[in-house]
């Protein structure tokens, strides 16, 4: 056996009895470093003559390319029974809970959106949206409220001005999401020739007036809802109503007041109260020690369901309408309606939800954070 044969067979034992990544490491740089046994072997070849170079040649290169795969295949057992190791010492037992930092906090008004689609859809109505810019016959004109009409008074403020020349009237940013109650019935009634179809559908959004105090601001939210189908009553709306605001408000003592009322929209027009008790000193909603109104109803105005294309001789209906962050506030004590619409962090922390907390029927629409 010559000396390359006695070095590579040394050289192989101390690769294989490697116990760790350190020591495979070790018997690398005696072999192949700078100062290792089969580089010192390499650099001998120059001085030898072209017979002895080509004798002693492949037997150092060999060795040389034996070391080498041979380090390499020891290095990824090493490699592969550490990662073992390591896996095996931070194993998680995966039934155990986990203390989770939830991903954000959900604003009390995206919270009440979204437990109101989930009230309706339980009663079989659709989320319909529509254009926050809207023109005058969409928001004011088939809703039986033409220029003159003295119920403009209160919405007729954010106009955006056509192009110099135009002849189309301004726009405006809606005042309600009746807009969107109207393309629904004309969507309708063009789909089916004017033959008309049951509708039920919330329409939740931003509106816009020129208001400002504790309980108005300029943009606020607005939840309308239309019934259209045959046959539809006044019970109709008052039983939606109360199934509506028992399940939002989780509590089946609400007591519902109609007081005849105007809208030039509906016919009759009723706004509606909700009864409320003194709990520890805080209004309640709930039984009836007193009223308070919570939104506006009514029978849709057959010449609303006229302009639409629909015959107002076959088809009724019901609408309803109130302010989402008024909502937000009766059910979760907010007391100002503008610090909502503030930004600031430390009340969105005190009233906000966990953004994994998805509003459901059985687990109760309004679980706080």
């Amino acid at each position: 056996m010559t000396d390359t044969d006695d070095l590579k067979t040394h050289l192989l034992a101390a690769i294989d009895a490697s116990a760790s990544l350190d020591a495979l490491d070790t018997v690398r740089v005696e072999a192949l470093g700078k100062q290792g046994r089969v580089t010192q072997l390499l650099k001998t070849m120059g001085a030898l003559s072209p017979e002895e170079r080509q004798a002693r040649g492949p037997a150092i290169h060999g060795l040389r390319e034996a070391v080498t795969s041979a380090i390499a295949a020891r290095k990824a057992v090493l490699e592969q029974a550490a990662l073992d190791a390591q896996l095996a010492s931070e194993a998680l037992d995966m039934t155990l809970p986990v203390d989770m930092v939830a991903p954000g906090t959900v604003h009390p008004v995206s919270q009440v959106m979204d437990e109101l689609a989930e009230i309706f859809a339980d009663l079989g109505f659709a989320v319909a949206t529509g254009p926050e810019i809207e023109d005058d016959w969409h928001n004011f004109g088939a809703l039986n409220i033409p220029e003159t009409h003295p119920a403009r008074a209160m919405q007729d403020t954010f106009y955006i001005a056509q192009a110099e020349g135009s002849d189309e009237p301004p726009m405006v940013l809606r005042t309600h999401t009746s807009p969107v109650q109207i393309r629904t019935m004309v969507e309708v009634a063009k789909r089916q020739n004017g033959a008309g179809a049951p509708i039920r559908i919330i329409a939740p959004g931003r509106v816009y007036r020129s208001d400002w105090d504790a309980t108005h601001t300029p943009m606020f939210h607005q939840v309308e809802g239309l019934v259209i189908d045959k046959g539809i009553t006044l019970s109709h709306l008052k039983w939606t109503l109360e199934t509506f605001l028992r399940a939002f408000f989780e509590r089946d003592d609400v007591v519902l007041r109609l007081r005849p009322s105007y809208f030039p929209f509906t016919e009759p027009s009723a706004e509606v109260d909700v009864g409320f008790s003194i709990e520890k000193g805080k209004r309640v909603i709930g039984g009836a020690e007193g009223w308070m109104e919570v939104l506006g109803s009514g029978m849709v105005h057959p010449r609303v369901i006229a302009a639409c294309g629909l015959d107002p001789d076959e088809w009724q209906g019901f609408a309803f309408g109130c302010g989402i962050d008024r909502l937000a506030m009766l059910k979760y004590g907010i007391d100002d309606l503008r610090p909502v619409f503030e930004a600031d962090v430390r009340w969105l922390k005190h009233y906000g939800f966990a953004a994994l907390d998805v509003p459901t029927l059985s687990g109760g629409v309004g679980t706080a954070a």
